[in-house]
């Protein structure tokens, strides 16, 4: 056998930079990365030299100074006396609160109404799909518009709860008051609490540290618990009997703290001219998330419909043919094995919704826009910094959803042996 030394490895030439393949991709990546930055560098230097012009600089201090407006709805305490720091961190507080709580109802509702619209009855597949079609071909803004309307139009105000006879009874066993200023809720108490740790102006209660210690065991002892029925079934064929082991796992702990705490609801009573007691939810907030969850709902309906319909229909007979019934084999075949084409688009929609609550200046709720990008901005000046600084966050949030998300979709997808 003869060989050609040389003949694999040739000699490098700039040439190959554009003609081999190996080093062609290199390039382009170099010279596109270098655009880029050169297009960057000087986007940054005309930002700087117009604000030069007018008169400014680049500076965050005004971050520092004191806001002097007030929020009406606080996750951590806050008055008009802090800086415009802690109104960001309250108006960033708020958006995840509306956003999560979003993420949720909408997952839930999108899941009954896409398998619903799937269901033989004619006239439930029907009612959902005019749902989706409705929800979905008309801009969120008028959504929130008309939710707005129903709730400051519709709703009673306050003292329509008064009286022997009221003009308005409270809902869900006298637990619920709505009305055209805002939506009055239990609270929660205890009978014996355990004390707070103070940190500073907030403090952690006690008794949240329990429950999610208790919590956080019982999970980690029921992932224990199915491995080890995973290998009772490899090694004999029947899979133990455990749901009723993982119930106790869960409920014994936190019945025991709840019953220690005396943990109770305390529903809201009328006094005067408003609600006490309970926790009086701003119609804003009420408002922005029944909106983006009817909305976004019914994009995760047409998800959930699409996903269970590339399951093969095979697998449904098969479920059939072992004894499952209808409501069974819909949770435990064809859900789980239609999740690979559920969840890649189920991200958008979070990050849909996460994005879409930037509307929340339609109805006055105080988010990162209302706060930030709002009241701050017009109060200090500082268009640029603000902006940037409420494009970094949004930006953050999208990519920490993204990331959840996507390990959650490397767990759920289909293993290849």
């Amino acid at each position: 056998m003869v060989t050609y030394t040389g003949a694999d490895n040739p000699p490098f030439r700039l040439s190959m930079l554009i003609y081999d393949r190996r080093y062609r991709s290199l390039t382009l990546q170099a010279i596109v990365f270098i655009l880029v930055m050169l297009a960057a560098s000087w986007l940054i230097d005309n930002t700087l030299r117009n604000l030069s012009a007018m008169g400014k600089t680049l500076s965050f201090d005004f971050l520092f100074r004191r806001a002097g407006y007030d929020i009406p709805q606080q996750l951590i305490p806050y008055n008009s006396d802090d800086t415009h720091l802690r109104a960001t961190v309250i108006g960033l507080l708020n958006t995840l609160l509306v956003s999560i709580m979003g993420c949720i109802a909408a997952t839930i509702l999108g899941v009954i109404v896409g398998v619903l619209r799937l269901s033989s009855n004619w006239l439930i597949a029907r009612l959902m799909t005019v749902y989706v079609e409705i929800f979905r071909n008309i801009p969120l803004l008028l959504w929130i518009l008309v939710c707005l309307a129903i709730f400051t139009e519709v709703m009673p105000p306050p003292n329509a709860y008064r009286g022997e006879n009221p003009a308005a009874e409270m809902i869900l066993f006298d637990m619920i008051a709505p009305t055209n200023r805002y939506t009055a809720i239990p609270s929660t108490g205890m009978t014996n609490p355990p004390g707070t740790i103070s940190l500073g102006r907030e403090g952690i209660s006690w008794a949240l540290i329990a429950y999610v210690v208790v919590i956080a065991a019982a999970w980690t002892s029921w992932r224990l618990l199915r491995r080890w029925a995973q290998r009772v079934q490899d090694q004999t064929g029947k899979r133990p009997r455990t749901w009723w082991i993982s119930l106790a796992m869960f409920a014994v702990p936190v019945l025991f703290l709840t019953w220690y705490f005396g943990l109770h609801l305390i529903p809201p009573v009328l006094r005067g001219f408003n609600f006490a007691d309970g926790i009086n939810l701003d119609n804003a907030f009420v408002v922005l998330w029944l909106a983006l969850t009817l909305y976004t709902g019914a994009f995760i309906a047409e998800i959930v419909r699409a996903g269970i319909l590339a399951v093969s229909r095979g697998q449904t007979e098969a479920a059939f043919a072992l004894g499952l019934r209808p409501r069974r084999t819909m949770s435990l075949v064809v859900l789980p094995q239609a999740l690979r084409v559920i969840v890649p688009p189920l991200i958008s929609q979070y990050l849909n919704l996460t994005k879409n609550s930037s509307l929340a200046i339609a109805v006055g709720y105080m988010d990162l826009r209302g706060t930030l990008g709002g009241t701050t901005l017009n109060q200090t000046g500082r268009e640029m910094e603000c902006m940037v600084l409420m494009m970094g966050i949004y930006l953050a949030l999208s990519l920490i959803i993204s990331a959840g998300m996507n390990v959650f979709n490397a767990r759920v997808k289909l293993k290849e042996r």
